[in-house]
């Protein structure tokens, strides 16, 4: 099972495990080793220790080189946002590290293997594999591809509260009237529908989001003016 991971991600990656026994431990659970009391092999917590300050580690040093100009707060608050359990799930679900876990039968019954918190274990044990095989320089290079290309794509704005930000931003000086008017929804193919959605403040328009949901639109909404107010700050 594991050879069939190893080609996929080598295919995919250029990853190579010289040593698959690491591997397997990085997707092995407790309750698996619990339910098969001949298997010799330990579960990934020992892994994703490791893997987790890896991530962190690795995280601080890219974002600190990329971003000259930024100040600890910004960097910070970046960093906090790509290193989180929803990022690290939706790149296990990238490299299918879901479908290779090794469950105990409760857990596999209950649905953990799509649940987000195992699937963040997963990714900092696969990582924390992938250095003692690999090294550094081989964890960098995954991350180049599937975690730090992703800054630029919006792939983390997903994981962030922005009508929350905004009314923090736009309330700090004292309580204003904030509200999300619809202007517009229109059918497309498919018979989805596209709403229009302006959020403004005291009547003034800040900014204008598109969603599949008028929901989904104010979000949209809500990040553009949050990101257009603090542009320059």
């Amino acid at each position: 099972m594991f050879s069939e991971l190893q080609t996929e991600i080598e295919a995919r990656y250029d990853i190579h495990f010289d040593d698959l026994s690491l591997l397997e431990e990085a997707l092995t659970q407790a309750n698996y080793i619990n339910e098969h009391p001949n298997y010799h092999g330990r579960d990934y917590q020992r892994l994703e220790f490791l893997g987790d300050a890896i991530m962190q580690q690795s995280s601080a040093v890219y974002l600190f080189k990329r971003y000259p100009d930024w100040d600890e707060g910004r960097l910070t608050e970046l960093r906090i946002l790509m290193v989180q359990t929803r990022s690290f799930a939706a790149l296990s679900r990238e490299l299918h590290l879901d479908h290779y876990v090794q469950l105990g039968h409760g857990e596999e019954i209950s649905g953990a293997r799509n649940r987000d918190s195992l699937l963040e274990d997963l990714w900092e044990a696969f990582i924390g594999a992938l250095y003692l095989d690999q090294g550094q320089d081989a964890v960098m290079n995954l991350l180049e591809q599937v975690f730090f290309s992703k800054i630029d794509t919006g792939f983390y704005d997903r994981f962030v509260d922005y009508k929350s930000k905004l009314q923090e931003l736009l309330q700090k000086n004292g309580t204003v009237d904030i509200n999300y008017q619809k202007i517009s929804e229109e059918q497309i193919e498919n018979n989805e529908q596209i709403f229009t959605v302006a959020v403004q403040l005291n009547g003034k328009q800040l900014a204008v989001g598109e969603g599949k949901s008028t929901k989904d639109a104010e979000k949209v909404a809500a990040r553009r003016a949050y990101k257009d107010l603090t542009m320059d700050k």
